[in-house]
């Protein structure tokens, strides 16, 4: 299946995470699956993107044209596809992919998070969200989350729409197992 990864495309974190995005991006092309993600040739992308090349995954890139300047796009991809928008962009991967995993990352990351969980919460999507929480980096957002579903920002479902684990091999196990959740159209009244 096509997974997309979401990430990081600093080019100053720590090793130990982009050590950790080459071996999801390695692990993901092992159990036969194909890669989506943003393009980008540094930080969590690049690893991800070197790991699924280095293991034989096909390897699909999406980033807004403006990103298609030196140093910026991974060159091994065997397609890569322009949008004119971030927003397109997002769009696409989406439509793209059959699961999403969400690694270490930035505002960008995070934007796509949201966006896809919104999107379950709003049953406009039944595919599976995971959060690979490498070194516990998902943790904080976590716990706000929980937060906000205890002082009723959020559903108590909500965080039943996303597997969250520190393991790669669990993430796969998780998306190649998944079944689609029924959605409760009475919860969909209730949404806050």
């Amino acid at each position: 299946m096509n997974i997309c990864v979401y990430g990081a495309s600093s080019k100053t974190i720590d090793a130990s995470f982009t050590d950790e995005g080459y071996r999801l991006g390695f692990e993901l092309a092992q159990h036969g699956h194909a890669l989506v993600f943003g393009g980008g040739d540094t930080g969590m992308m690049g690893a991800v993107a070197r790991g699924a090349h280095d293991g034989g995954a096909h390897v699909t890139g999406v980033a807004p044209a403006f990103f298609n300047v030196d140093g910026v796009l991974y060159p091994e991809c065997d397609e890569i596809i322009y949008t004119d928008t971030m927003r397109q962009r997002k769009q696409r991967m989406e439509d793209l992919s059959e699961a999403f995993i969400v690694s270490p990352g930035g505002i960008g990351t995070f934007e796509e998070f949201f966006e896809i969980l919104t999107l379950k919460q709003l049953a406009r999507t039944d595919k599976p969200l995971v959060i690979l929480n490498t070194a516990g980096y998902y943790d904080a957002m976590l716990a706000m989350m929980r937060d906000a579903v205890k002082t009723h920002f959020l559903t108590d479902g909500t965080m039943e729409l996303i597997f969250v684990t520190d393991s790669i091999t669990e993430a796969l196990d998780y998306i190649e197992q998944y079944t689609a959740q029924a959605v409760d159209a009475a919860a969909l009244r209730n949404l806050k």
